[in-house]
């Protein structure tokens, strides 16, 4: 019996154009009538997804960050992770050998040294906005993740220096084929779902996900039905091929594959 649903936001639950179709907010709102417990867990920052409940009137958990903080269904913060002080100062104060974007997450909001107006289309739906901040005059302590942002191939130059500086201190991860997130060891969504359920009193095994990106691998892979997205990044596809593929979120195919789960269980599924 699944009593959880955990979703993830960008290549899954909203459409390329960072909107959320109305057939998946319908089918959202079906869930929430039978009693299953939501859980929204994505990279954005927890402050623009109280705007985006708030917009589709959701009541749900927040997994943000990636895992690095957990509000509860009062948007209480219920748990939270941060850089180590000294990591943080070191990837601020370093000159990386690339021309990524550096941005930051810290309790209060975004920050970046890198004003690019062009970046907050994906933002339009929330109205959520970055702060344009030097970097290195922030707190060295709060900070939850830092994420640079490149085409893939300058990403995939910029990580051995990355494992060449911190080693085993901090977690890699591209939460998009464009962007690789420094994390705290240790916090991912799946930690994270797991804290959760350990405070409701749910085991994993009564849990499903939806994800894209190899920030959901930990989630998808520790849940009873995790679902992968059919635009998911080729290596979550070629990591977890145990586990279901099905439609593109263009498609709104969370949706698809819900209604089917909730009125058809007993038929195979197929992608649409």
């Amino acid at each position: 019996m699944v009593r959880l649903a955990a979703f993830d936001m960008d290549g899954t639950l909203l459409t390329p154009e960072h909107r959320l179709g109305d057939k998946t907010l319908a089918t959202l709102r079906q869930l929430e009538e039978r009693g299953i417990i939501l859980a929204f867990a994505t990279g954005r920052h927890h402050v623009e997804m109280k705007t985006i409940l708030a917009n589709i009137g959701l009541r749900s958990y927040l997994l943000t960050g990636n895992g690095t903080e957990i509000h509860d269904l009062d948007g209480q913060l219920f748990h939270e992770s941060t850089l180590p002080e000294d990591c943080f100062t070191q990837l601020v104060n370093t000159t990386w050998r690339t021309s990524a974007r550096m941005d930051v997450f810290r309790r209060e909001g975004w920050f970046t040294f890198n004003d690019v107006p062009q970046i907050l289309v994906a933002h339009q739906f929330s109205g959520f906005k970055y702060q344009y901040q030097d970097l290195r005059l922030l707190p060295a302590q709060g900070n939850h993740k830092v994420f640079f942002s490149a085409p893939h191939d300058e990403l995939l130059q910029l990580m051995p220096q990355l494992e060449a500086a911190f080693g085993e201190r901090v977690d890699l991860c591209f939460s998009a084929s464009d962007c690789l997130d420094v994390m705290p060891k240790g916090t991912n969504k799946g930690s994270a779902l797991e804290k959760l359920t350990a405070s409701l009193g749910i085991e994993m095994g009564q849990c499903m996900a939806f994800g894209d990106a190899m920030n959901d691998k930990e989630m998808l892979n520790s849940v009873g039905l995790g679902l992968v997205m059919g635009n998911a990044l080729p290596i979550l596809k070629q990591q977890l091929p145990h586990l279901q593929v099905i439609g593109h979120c263009q498609n709104q195919a969370v949706s698809h594959f819900l209604q089917h789960w909730l009125n058809s269980p007993h038929l195979t599924y197929s992608p649409e």
